[in-house]
């Protein structure tokens, strides 16, 4: 039976996910974490066989506690579960080290194939993000013009265009109100674009934020 973390801010999803997997055969024994803290102190005091981890979650978002915990645990296999496009984020957590990308929206029978594949050490996408994906390592597809930014940096355009102002960004992720804006600065660069409503547009059309 399979130790799984679960780190998502909705109860209820967290208890969705636990009917599934410890109803499946008794395919795992689950636990849950709130947030990125709360997940970094519980992967500290027990080993897990995997973990399945939400992008959007308060305070440290999701990539960031995906950063550490590869930092810190290299072999510990961790699924992204997020409700965002798979084509706009697989890539990017794929790099940072996810074993998996998974969108909420699908079906509990993919949930479980998933952790089954990356339980066995392999890693899990899509049928059609693995086509997606293929092309990108051929150089066959248009890279996403926000895969030129950091993984902060990213994180920052996020928060811009979930509404969130510099100083409430600054204080989510503990940066200066100076750092923040800086950051905002280069994404603008970057991406050609003037302001904030034009940042906000550009993350709605392309499925980074609902």
């Amino acid at each position: 039976m399979l130790k799984i973390l679960i780190v998502d801010d909705h109860a209820i999803v967290r208890r969705g996910l636990k009917q599934i997997l410890e109803g499946e055969s008794g395919l795992a024994q689950v636990s849950e974490a709130q947030n990125g803290a709360e997940a970094l102190q519980m992967a500290r005091e027990q080993a897990w066989d995997m973990l399945i981890l939400d992008i959007n979650l308060p305070g440290q978002s999701g990539l960031e506690v995906l950063n550490d915990l590869h930092y810190q645990y290299p072999r510990l296999p961790i699924l992204i579960m997020s409700m965002y496009a798979e084509d706009q984020y697989a890539v990017r957590v794929l790099k940072a080290g996810a074993a998996g990308y998974l969108n909420k929206q699908s079906a509990p029978e993919e949930l479980v194939k998933a952790i089954k594949k990356i339980s066995a050490g392999g890693r899990y996408v899509s049928d059609s993000m693995a086509e997606v994906l293929a092309a990108h390592l051929h150089g066959g597809s248009e890279k996403p013009v926000q895969e030129i930014l950091s993984d902060r940096e990213f994180q920052v355009l996020i928060l811009i265009a979930s509404g969130k102002t510099v100083s409430e960004i600054a204080e989510i992720l503990r940066l200066s109100v100076k750092t923040i804006s800086t950051f905002r600065s280069r994404i603008l660069t970057k991406m050609n674009l003037k302001n904030n409503a034009e940042l906000t547009y550009f993350a709605l059309h392309n499925g980074l934020i609902e």
